[in-house]
């Protein structure tokens, strides 16, 4: 996951830096830390699972490729 994928998932969702905290158990100050600027993220895997497990329980799927993004689930797929 990269630092703009995370900031796009939460544009997608409306979630502040602190809905984040709170559904993923990461600490508000761990991510203020890691997503500003560009690149991957980098912090431990286990903070990234936490962070991308939350996000798509919220109905976010990450992209990857030659232009890893973000996108909201299908929602006929749910189930």
């Amino acid at each position: 996951m990269t630092r703009s994928q995370l900031r796009a998932a939460r544009a997608l969702l409306a979630w502040s830096r602190e809905m984040v905290a709170a559904a993923s158990g990461v600490s508000l100050a761990t991510i203020k830390r890691i997503e500003p600027g560009e690149g991957t993220l980098s912090t431990k895997v286990e903070t990234l699972e936490k962070l991308k497990t939350a996000l798509e329980a919220a109905g976010v799927e990450f992209t990857n490729g030659n232009q890893p993004g973000v996108r909201m689930r299908n929602q006929s797929r749910n189930g």
